[in-house]
C-alpha cells in the first residue's frame, strides 16, 4: 500500500522528532488501530514511555497520513 504524508504531518514530524521509518513501522506493524471520525484510522505504536499516534485516511490502495504526534503512554492503553 502506498503511503502519502501531508505537509501538516511533515511539520508535526519535525516538531516531535518523528522519522519516516517510524511512521512506516507504525503503519505496517501497529500495536493498536483505533477507528476515528470520518472513517479515519489511528495507528498506535509504543515508544518507551510514549505512544506514536499516526492518523490516516485510506482510499483504495493509498494511506494518507493526516497528522502524527507522540503522546504519553499513560493516556492510551495499548
Amino acid at each position: 500500500m502506498e503511503i502519502r504524508i501531508t505537509g501538516h504531518a511533515r511539520e508535526r514530524m519535525r516538531r516531535y522528532d518523528i522519522t519516516a521509518s517510524m511512521i512506516e513501522n507504525a503503519l505496517n506493524d501497529p500495536d493498536a488501530v483505533v477507528s476515528s471520525y470520518g472513517g479515519r484510522k489511528i495507528y498506535q505504536k509504543k515508544l518507551n514511555d510514549h505512544v506514536l499516534r499516526v492518523i490516516t485516511e485510506e482510499h483504495k490502495n493509498i494511506k494518507t497520513v493526516i497528522t502524527t504526534y507522540k503522546a504519553r503512554s499513560v493516556r492510551y492503553e495499548i
